[in-house]
C-alpha cells in the first residue's frame, strides 16, 4: 500500500451530519481507516515518512546521501547550538579564483577551495574583508 498523496480517499459526505444513515457511511469509513492503515504503514518506507527513534532523531538508515536544494536559494542548515560537526571529511569542489571571486554571494566566513586553473595546486581559502584569504599566512588571494 502506498503512503497517500492527498485527501481524495476519505470521504465525510455520509458521516458529517447525525442524520447521515450509518449503512452509508460504512464504505466511507473503511476507505478512511484503509488510508489511515497506509499512513501507519508507510513509516520508514520508500514513499513514506521517516520515523524517529526514542530520542526524537531520525535513523541515518532513512537520511537521504544526497540533500540537493531544490529551489534557487542555499541549502541551510541552522542547528539551535550554532554548530555544524562534520564527524569524518568534508569534500569541496575547487573553484578557480577567477570563480570565486565572480561570485555573487560573497560573505565573510566562506571557505573554499581555490584552483590556480590547471589542477596542479588546490588550497583552502576563507573570505573576510572583501577579499579572499589563505588559511596559511592570512594572505590576499590574487583574483587572476
Amino acid at each position: 500500500m502506498a503512503w497517500p498523496t492527498n485527501d481524495s480517499n476519505i470521504n465525510t459526505g455520509n458521516v458529517d451530519s447525525g442524520t447521515d444513515n450509518p449503512a452509508s457511511a460504512r464504505a466511507d469509513i473503511k476507505a478512511a481507516f484503509d488510508e489511515l492503515k497506509n499512513v501507519i504503514n508507510g513509516r520508514n518506507e520508500a514513499s513514506g515518512v521517516a520515523g524517529i527513534d526514542a530520542s526524537s532523531k531520525i535513523s541515518n538508515t532513512q537520511l537521504p546521501d544526497t540533500i540537493i536544494s531544490s529551489s534557487s536559494t542555499d541549502l541551510t542548515l541552522t542547528p539551535n547550538t550554532g554548530t555544524v560537526n562534520i564527524n569524518s571529511v568534508l569534500q569541496m569542489n575547487p573553484q578557480t579564483r577567477a570563480q570565486l571571486y565572480a561570485r555573487s554571494d560573497l560573505a565573510d566566513g566562506m571557505i573554499a577551495i581555490a584552483s590556480d586553473g590547471d589542477s596542479t595546486i588546490d588550497t583552502p581559502v576563507y573570505y573576510a574583508g572583501a577579499v579572499w584569504r589563505y588559511f596559511s599566512d592570512n594572505s590576499e588571494v590574487p583574483s587572476s
